[in-house]
């Protein structure tokens, strides 16, 4: 006998006909496809997939794998994306799964207190990504340093600290500047922020940029005032040679999927 389907489940919003429609014309992990799942007043977009490849044996497994995992992640964020583009939708995390479909409805009755409020705030924003880069390199290629006399130095291997301590100083004084115009971008962005999130600065590595990442912050902005948030974010970042800001999104809330609204405090909601 043969195990029955998992429901793997990409988000949740309020029910209605904008999500039942996507659900018809949309393709979601693993090629499956969507369906809704309704409780409550509330809809879950759900795929059926198979047990040996989700329950929790196999998903460890293939969360581990990075190429099974980015195929993964691209196919879970295209669902939301769309899902994002019809109505407000709240982005569960990826490869959230559950044994069955009537176990997802249980989920939404069980938590219909806290996701109905929290899509009646989500509704009409946006996420958009704000993030300062810095480039040493880049630094040095604009800025022509001021030409100075200096004693002949006496060994190569004091003329080798005398370069290393420079460049050392050229660097700190690199990221002072740059944490600078972080602030000052950080203050123009949460001025026009419903709500921010302070995440943690991506690796080079993972983000697929050479420069460091110092600052990476979501902000949840009105939609309407979207390229207001732009403008202000790019007019406070103040042009420094080797320093980059820049603005992603916009996206599904993901940064505040987890949030509850109340008062406004750093890095939380208001």
């Amino acid at each position: 006998m043969s195990t029955p389907p998992m429901a793997y489940v990409y988000g949740v919003g309020r029910d209605g006909e904008e999500l039942r429609a996507l659900a018809r014309s949309v393709t979601g992990v693993d090629g499956h496809t969507v369906a809704v799942v309704a409780a409550g007043g509330l809809v879950a977009l759900v795929s059926a997939v198979p047990a040996d490849a989700f329950d929790e044996i196999a998903l460890p497994h293939r969360l581990g794998d990075l190429g099974t995992l980015e195929e993964l992640a691209r196919a879970h964020h295209a669902v939301v994306d769309a899902a994002f583009g019809e109505a407000v939708f709240l982005p569960l995390r990826l490869a959230t799964v559950y044994l069955d479909e009537p176990r997802v409805a249980d989920m939404l009755l069980e938590h219909r207190d806290r996701f109905a409020p929290l899509l009646a705030w989500l509704d009409g924003h946006v996420e958009l990504g704000v993030k300062v880069h810095v480039d040493p390199a880049a630094a040095a290629a604009q800025t022509t340093p001021a030409q100075t006399a200096e004693p002949p130095s006496p060994s190569p291997g004091r003329a080798y600290l005398q370069q290393r301590r420079r460049k050392r100083h050229s660097t700190e004084e690199l990221h002072r500047a740059a944490g600078a115009v972080a602030d000052e971008v950080a203050r123009a962005a949460r001025a026009l922020a419903t709500a921010t999130v302070v995440h943690r600065p991506q690796q080079s590595g993972l983000s697929g940029r050479h420069e460091t990442n110092i600052a990476n912050h979501a902000h949840l902005v009105p939609a309407d005032a979207e390229e207001r948030f732009r403008e202000a974010v790019q007019a406070a970042a103040r042009p420094v040679a080797g320093v980059q800001v820049e603005v992603t999104g916009p996206w599904a809330p993901y940064s505040f999927a987890t949030a509850a609204p109340g008062p406004r405090t750093d890095g939380e909601p208001r």
